[in-house]
């Protein structure tokens, strides 16, 4: 496969074992492993973060491997952002996993199909292997366009990752200007995330948020799979984010069928983006209008 794959590893070696097997058969050409160093004063955890680096040692195909690790640990914000930066700085477009996001074989095909196609379509931000409409077909085609970056598997472009900040300085201007209320019909919503960004100024460890704002800035939309192709195999005690399992963890994995059918046109699914609104990120919608009047008439 003569698509880049980077591979942001840290201190679990069996989902890293794992996935790294499935990279292992793709075969790319290219590898960028990212790995944060353990943490002070974690028992047993620079142990851990040892074993999980020796997981990914035995690269046994033709391939060209680049190495990024950090002896002292940057956190999650800087880990990623830092190491996603390292590798646009040498190539022009990537699949990304992480240590935790299982893929099917069919998804590195579907990434480096659509990296291709959509290349110099400033329109769209990102490729994403998930799907969490969970058996709800909301296109005849192979795929649809979403404004969420859904990053449990995912592709994108140097020049779609350009002038990403983690820090999320322009946040402040963002929210005084109400650029979110623009983007959203709902106030709410936009309130919902605007109090995600705010958490990144006060300290949240994360680097998805930000990427998501600066795909919206820039106006962006994302490519979603009609069949779930990435699963997320690391809910647990030891996750860094994901503790408590829901049912977002171990979605089952769905074969892509090709030749890919194209949709016709590059327009969102809002219906899909309101599915996703409950089921990924918790958020009730509001009832309309009519529906909010239709109760009051009714007592």
């Amino acid at each position: 496969m003569s698509t880049p794959v980077a591979f942001i590893i840290f201190n679990r070696p069996e989902p890293t074992a794992r996935v790294f097997e499935a990279i292992r058969a793709a075969q790319p050409r290219q590898l960028f492993i990212i790995a944060d160093g353990p943490r002070v004063g974690k028992v047993g955890e620079a142990e851990r973060c040892a074993a999980t680096r020796a997981a990914v040692a035995q690269v046994d195909w033709e391939c060209e491997v680049h190495h990024n690790y950090s002896d002292a640990n940057l956190g999650c914000r800087r880990r990623v952002s830092s190491g996603i930066s390292w590798v646009f700085e040498h190539v022009e477009d990537a699949i990304i996993l992480e240590d935790d996001c299982l893929p099917h074989p069919t998804f590195f095909a579907f990434c480096a199909e659509m990296l291709e196609l959509y290349r110099h379509d400033q329109r769209v931000s990102s490729i994403s292997g998930n799907n969490f409409q969970f058996g709800n077909q909301r296109t005849p085609y192979s795929y649809y366009f979403s404004r969420y970056t859904h990053i449990w598997g995912w592709a994108t472009w140097r020049r779609a990752w350009a002038g990403f900040d983690p820090q999320l300085t322009l946040w402040p201007q963002v929210k005084a200007s109400g650029v979110l209320k623009n983007l959203f019909a709902e106030p709410k919503l936009a309130d919902f995330w605007g109090a995600r960004f705010q958490s990144i100024l006060e300290g949240r460890d994360t680097w998805d948020f930000q990427w998501q704002l600066h795909t919206w800035l820039q106006g962006g939309l994302n490519v979603l799979p009609n069949v779930n192709l990435v699963t997320n195999i690391g809910f647990g005690v030891d996750a860094t984010h994901t503790h408590a399992i829901n049912r977002l963890a171990n979605i089952p994995l769905i074969a892509l069928d090709f030749p890919l059918r194209h949709p016709p046109y590059l327009i969102r699914d809002a219906l899909a983006d309101q599915a996703s609104d409950g089921i990924v990120y918790g958020y009730t919608h509001t009832p309309d209008r009519l529906r909010d009047k239709l109760r009051r008439l009714v007592g």
